[in-house]
């Protein structure tokens, strides 16, 4: 069982709400208090801000359980249990700024909102991945199957990871240099968070600034910048299909897992801006991503058997991240030297 944090160290949980909400109140109140293009010299410094902010608090966890809790030190495992879920999450969700890409596009979103339509679906993120993990978790602990003998070993299978091992299994070899080609031609305007919103509001065509809705004829409608937020917002509940079981392989210790997807989430607003040029360089992240699903999967499915550590998962995520993001920067692209 893991232990309640919230018990524990309420002072940690406290932490982290602050910081939360002092990060995303300077974010939209100070910085970003009048719409603009986001440059790339803004978007690094963020993005380093982001990930700053994770590594110190992965340090503060470390810090805060390097002592015996019923005779074991957690540190270590707390720890690594952080860094494995935040990177995994940080590498899957390359595949949510390749959609948003061809959702503002597609939108035709002028470049000065984009940060305005990131901010509000990252804050629906925090709401529905909190309910995602802690009803996941919850789910997880009532469907262990009673003990068996299993290949001369007598062993506790949870039937709801040991699914999950199987739809990450095929996620990566589905997605095996298969990259985003079917969403390139996608009619967004057709997609759930489209039509969610069209069923709620009349749609005006034209963009009025950084509204959500406007006055037509003394009648309030929504602007397609409400559109494109929803669909932004359902894109991002289809993605964590992937992602949130793929960190129940890492720890069943809901805080940890919360923490650190958000800290992940909240770095991809600016990893966006900084990426969104030239993404593309990054070919071989795919084959990447592939292979990390594959692993989980396959831990998922042997863990009542064997217990890969979080250590090794971590020097696993990352190597296989450090590999193919080396091998996009040397092996171009074909299709992109053919376009230079």
């Amino acid at each position: 069982m893991e232990q309640n944090i919230l018990q524990l160290h309420p002072g940690l949980v406290l932490g982290f709400a602050v910081t939360i909400i002092i990060m995303l109140l300077l974010d939209l109140g100070l910085f970003n208090k009048r719409s603009h293009v986001v440059s790339t010299k803004e978007a690094a410094i963020w993005t380093l801000v982001w990930i700053s902010l994770a590594m110190i608090f992965s340090g503060v966890v470390y810090h805060v359980f390097n002592h015996d809790i019923g005779g074991h030190n957690l540190a270590i495992e707390k720890f690594t249990q952080f860094q494995a879920a935040y990177w995994i999450e940080k590498a899957l969700s390359v595949d949510n700024l390749f959609v948003f890409i061809l959702v503002f596009s597609y939108f035709k979103v002028p470049r000065e909102l984009h940060h305005k339509v990131l901010f509000y679906g990252i804050i629906g993120a925090l709401v529905f991945r909190a309910i995602f993990i802690f009803a996941g978790i919850g789910i997880i602990n009532l469907t262990y199957l009673p003990e068996i003998d299993l290949f001369g070993k007598a062993v506790e299978i949870n039937l709801v990871l040991t699914l999950f091992g199987i739809f990450l299994i095929y996620a990566g070899i589905k997605s095996w240099g298969g990259g985003n080609n079917n969403e390139e031609e996608k009619d967004f305007s057709k997609s759930a968070g489209a039509k969610f919103v069209r069923k709620l509001y009349k749609v005006t065509d034209q963009y009025d600034g950084n509204k959500f809705f406007t006055l037509k004829n003394g009648v309030k409608i929504a602007t397609p910048l409400l559109v494109v937020v929803s669909v932004i917002e359902f894109t991002d509940v289809l993605f964590a299909v992937d992602s949130i079981p793929a960190i129940f392989a890492v720890s069943r210790d809901p805080f940890i897992l919360y923490t650190s997807n958000i800290f992940a989430i909240l770095g991809l607003r600016s990893l966006y801006f900084l990426l969104s040029n030239f993404i593309h360089v990054f070919s071989k992240l795919q084959y990447g991503l592939s292979i990390i699903l594959t692993f989980i999967g396959i831990k998922m499915i042997i863990s009542p058997w064997h217990h890969v550590p979080s250590p090794v998962s971590l020097g696993i995520v990352g190597g296989v991240l450090m590999i193919s993001v080396t091998a996009s920067l040397i092996i171009p692209d074909k299709k992109e030297e053919a376009t230079e």
